[in-house]
């Protein structure tokens, strides 16, 4: 999931411009996005998704590459409009 993050934290990064952090920041707020929201989705929907992530079926793998895009997604727009505050 954290090469997803990375890849969801530079895809927000170019959807929102004025959040982003640049290539290497916007890659590592979404490695850490993508980490977390694996866990989440582990905790949330219990071992069925976490032994599922291990193998290489449909579900497995959409649930790797959304969960980790949008967790990367989400930190880096979290991260920036919390940089652009700062800046104010």
């Amino acid at each position: 999931m954290r090469a997803h993050g990375a890849l969801g934290g530079n895809l927000g990064g170019k959807l929102f411009s004025k959040l982003s952090l640049g290539t290497l920041w916007n890659s590592v707020a979404g490695i850490v996005g993508g980490g977390l929201s694996g866990k989440l989705l582990g905790a949330i929907s219990g071992p069925a998704v976490d032994t599922a992530s291990q193998g290489t079926d449909m579900m497995s793998i959409l649930t790797n590459v959304l969960g980790g895009g949008v967790g990367g997604t989400v930190i880096m727009v979290i991260v920036g409009f919390i940089k652009n505050m700062m800046k104010k």
